[in-house]
């Protein structure tokens, strides 16, 4: 491998970490990013689209360490204390809706919808609707109702999971699904914020051993140093992101990051309308 395409690849995985958790689309970045690198100037489309999906182990282990302790506490009583039971049966349902609804109708979504102007489209949409739940919000704060990841019924956490599976729309955000759609739902923001952590374990790593998994023939030992790299990025800076948004959202609200989106996603179609950047479709 050689130094160009090792930078891309560290790039590649810090846009990975930096957007992963934040409700910008991590999906849309990497598209967007890899268009602007020419990434497939120097891997087959194939081997970067599992590269993209590939490198989200890291991000997820990042949060595996953040809160080990959490996750170490849950496994050890499991099988003595109701409330870690509940805390898996939770994250579990809420995985359902997604990997259902991936399954039967991903592979069409890709097609139709992983592009630079539909995932830019996506970014103005997903920023009006954070743009009108936080006004609300701010207008009826007794909607709230859940206050921590443990007070979530399997009927709060089937709902977050419906909501996380519009993130099957490139540009739409996992975490931006999960955390908007938890808040319209009634939780905290803290709380939503924590379960979208909790519940990117499950979604990241099928989707990553999955992709890995049908990419099997098609990936070889030499692309071990790529992905080892992008991984390793995705990690540290995901491991950045996760502790600053934490404390992001003691104080702050996502209007920030839905102006974002909209000023970004209107560049990016500005930019293809008038030839300033010729994206790879």
């Amino acid at each position: 491998m050689d130094l160009i395409l090792a930078l891309k690849a560290i790039i590649m995985g810090l846009v990975e970490g930096f957007t992963e958790f934040l409700p910008i689309s991590s999906t849309g970045h990497l598209i967007l990013a890899g268009s602007l690198l020419d990434f497939t100037k120097d891997v087959s489309k194939e081997v970067m689209d599992v590269f993209e999906i590939a490198i989200q182990a890291g991000a997820i282990l990042a949060v595996c360490w953040e809160y080990r302790q959490r996750i170490g506490s849950v496994l050890s009583t499991f099988s003595t204390e109701v409330k870690s039971r509940k805390f898996v049966l939770n994250v579990a349902i809420a995985f359902i809706p997604l990997a259902v609804i991936g399954l039967a109708i991903g592979k069409m979504i890709k097609h139709a919808l992983f592009k630079p102007v539909p995932v830019a489209m996506a970014f103005i949409i997903g920023g009006i609707i954070i743009l009108l739940v936080e006004r609300r919000a701010r207008t009826n704060p007794v909607t709230v109702r859940v206050n921590s990841v443990d007070e979530m019924t399997p009927f709060d956490a089937l709902k977050v999971g419906c909501a996380q599976a519009f993130a099957l729309i490139p540009g739409t955000s996992r975490s931006g699904s999960t955390i908007i759609g938890g808040m319209l739902l009634g939780l905290s923001r803290k709380t939503a914020t924590e379960f979208s952590f909790f519940l990117a374990i499950p979604t990241l790593f099928a989707a990553t051993f999955y992709s890995l998994y049908k990419a099997r023939d098609i990936l070889s030992a030499t692309d071990v140093p790529l992905f080892g790299l992008g991984t390793v990025a995705a990690f540290i800076s995901a491991f950045l992101c996760v502790r600053w948004l934490l404390r992001y959202i003691s104080s702050h609200d996502f209007t920030f990051f839905a102006w974002y989106r909209i000023v970004f996603g209107l560049l990016v179609l500005a930019s293809a309308h008038y030839g300033w950047v010729v994206w790879a479709e």
